[in-house]
């Protein structure tokens, strides 16, 4: 994993992104912020699993599926299923050493 301070590739409104093995971040203080990158490396860990690409193509699916289902972009983004779960555990510092294979599939709200 490598912490990148990359103020200009992050969406308004986001403070990072993983992109494996990367973790892109508007501030560097969030080198340093425990949380952020532990939900940040939750998305590292899903991506690996999934082996990289095909996470980006079921992200982008299901953020579609989550607007059209909403009609709100950030509550579509917040109900995309690996965000549901890095934001569920981001403050359990000792989840990934845990972690059961595919867990992000527990975090898919079906209504």
């Amino acid at each position: 994993m490598f912490l990148i301070v990359a103020k200009y590739l992050i969406p308004k409104g986001y403070r990072g992104m993983a992109v494996f093995p990367f973790v892109l971040m508007k501030y560097d203080l969030d080198k340093v912020n425990k949380i952020f990158v532990n939900h940040e490396k939750i998305h590292l860990k899903q991506q690996k699993e999934m082996l990289i690409l095909p996470f980006f193509i079921w992200y982008f699916l299901e953020y579609l599926f989550r607007l059209i289902q909403y009609k709100n972009k950030d509550l579509a983004y917040r109900n995309i299923s690996f965000e549901r779960e890095a934001y569920a555990k981001e403050t359990d510092l000792n989840y990934l050493k845990n972690r059961s294979f595919f867990q992000f599939l527990k975090y898919i709200k079906l209504k």
